[in-house]
Parts: C-alpha cells; structure tokens; sequence
C-alpha cells in the first residue's frame, strides 16, 4: 500500500493541493463524463471538441471539490481522526489534515475554490449551450456540499450511496446535455448502471471506517445494519445495476452491443465473495475494494465502447 503523505513529501505547493483532491478517484468522474460524450455520439451528434472537454474539467473540478470539503467536514467530526481500521488510500480519508499537510482552513478554502471554478466553467459551458445547464450544476454542487456538510450530512443520514448515485448519473447527463444543448432520456438510462456501481465504490468503503464512523455519528447504513445484513448490501447494488442494463437492452433502449458489459461482471462476483467472507475484517478488504474501481472502470469503459460501435443503431 502507499505511505501515508508527509509534509516532507509534498513540500512542493502544487503537488500537494493536486494530490489533497485524491486524483485517483477522479478517474470515476473522467469516465462517466465519458459516457455522456458516448451516448451523444451514438445518437449523431456532432462533437464539439471544446465544449467536450471542458465538460470533463467540469465534472473533474466537481469531483476534486466534493472529496476536499469531505475531508473538511470529516475531520470537524473527527472520524478520520479516530479511524485505526482505514486501508489507505482508499478509505478514511487523504489524511492530509491528520498528518499536518494541510490545515483545516485551508483544506476547507481549497476545497470552495474549486467550486468556485466549476461555477466558472458551468457558467461558460451554459452561454454556450443552453441556461438549463444550471439545473444540472446547481444539483450537482448541492449534492457535493450537503453530502459531507452540516446540518444535511447526508450520508450520516443514510443518503450517501443514493448522493454518490445521483452525482455521476448527473455527470453523465451533463456531458451529453452540454453536446445536445437540451434534455434527453437516453443518459439517464444508459449511465444508471455506471451510477450504481459508483454508488457501490462508497459502499464497500464504509465497512473499514463503520467503527471510526458510528463513533462520529456517521450513520450510513454500513454503520446502522449488523455488518452479517450489511454485506448484502454491496450484491443487491450490483444485481440493480446489471439488471437495470439488461432491461434498459430488452426494452431496445441501450443497443444490443451494450451486453459487452457483462464481462466486467466477474470483477464484481469476485469482489461480492470476498466482502462475504471478510465483511467483520475490515483490513482483509482492500482487494475487494480494488476489484470495485476495476469493475466500475471497465464497466464504463465498454458501455462508451458499445454506444460509439453502435453509432445510429439500437
């Protein structure tokens, strides 16, 4: 596992602040930015390369923005601070204000600067494409602040997965919104799947931070369920999400090459087995939670594969 970071590590300014978003996790946002450009090329439309990549920067910088002030907001609680059983990277947090590489304010200022950027940009991509843009930055910007935030603190509430859920699946609307300059049915349902295994990565991340969190009064249902009931949670997220595609592709409403997802499907069995087993052993999960990203990824990955094969076709 990589070292913790230091002071000493990032003495240089920009690698710290690039590194405190946790830049690994952004390539979940990257991909399901992807996915909207994927559905609006198989259904015609022209790309439009800036606009393209400035939506993916949008939905980067949202992404970045929402896990710093989530670091914020869990270091005033003080779950990051009393979690022992975390498997870092990937959970309890970037562990830069617990190790003294970040204070607290700045953390908390880098993280509404990004916001603040990603204002920038949605405002820049609305003049160019439509004002109903706002709808989907304004939700999107909520959901990154009240997910952490008091007095919502959503996911302590036990909203957290359908946050995570409603971000991506937003991302995914977005980038295709931003080419078709109007509202379509057909992001949502093809990004719901990618949404739910998304949804999954917070999930299975819960169970090593479930003691630091039911300390801090982070009641997500990880933490409210027996961890025996809890990790059945983690196999109906990904029964919902292949069922959803396997509907959405009888119903013709995602092409027929759409089924090539299915061989990210053994990543998630496996990660399913391996929560199973180790559910009450926390330090034992790390590689069920590397299974996750993969799952997540490569499921992505060949969903914007199948919609740009599939071009004008259902």
């Amino acid at each position: 596992m990589p070292m913790e970071p230091t002071p000493a590590a990032f003495r240089n300014p920009v690698a710290r602040y690039v590194a405190a978003t946790r830049p690994a996790f952004l390539t979940a946002s990257l991909m399901a930015g992807l996915i909207g450009l994927a559905i609006a090329w198989h259904d015609g439309l022209a790309m439009d390369v800036p606009l393209a990549l400035v939506a993916l920067l949008f939905a980067v910088l949202a992404h970045a923005g929402a896990n710093v002030l989530n670091d914020y907001y869990d270091a005033q609680n003080g779950t990051d601070a009393c979690n022992v059983e975390r498997i870092f990277p990937f959970t309890g947090g970037s562990r830069f204000i617990q190790n003294g590489v970040l204070s607290e304010i700045q953390t908390r200022n880098f993280g509404l600067a990004l916001f603040g950027c990603v204002v920038i940009a949605g405002v820049w991509l609305m003049l160019r494409t439509d004002l109903q843009l706002i709808y989907i930055g304004l939700a999107g910007l909520i959901i990154g602040w009240a997910y952490s935030a008091p007095p919502l603190r959503l996911n302590s509430r036990g909203y957290g997965e359908l946050c995570i859920a409603a971000g991506f699946l937003l991302i995914i609307v977005g980038a295709d919104f931003v080419q078709r300059s109007a509202f379509s049915a057909a992001p949502f349902v093809a990004g719901l799947s990618y949404a739910l295994l998304a949804a999954n990565l917070l999930y299975i991340n819960q169970f090593p931070d479930r003691t630091a969190d039911i300390a801090a009064g982070k009641l997500h249902w990880v933490a409210r369920l027996e961890v025996v009931q809890a990790r059945w949670g983690y196999a109906l997220i990904v029964a919902l999400a292949y069922g959803c595609l396997l509907f959405n592709v009888a119903m013709d409403w995602l092409p027929a090459l759409a089924l090539l997802v299915l061989l990210a499907l053994p990543l998630s069995v496996q990660a399913a087995r391996l929560l199973l087993r180790h559910a009450a052993q926390p330090q034992r999960l790390g590689d069920a939670i590397k299974l996750t990203i993969g799952a997540m990824l490569a499921h992505g990955a060949l969903l914007s594969l199948a919609l740009i094969l599939s071009k004008g076709n259902l």
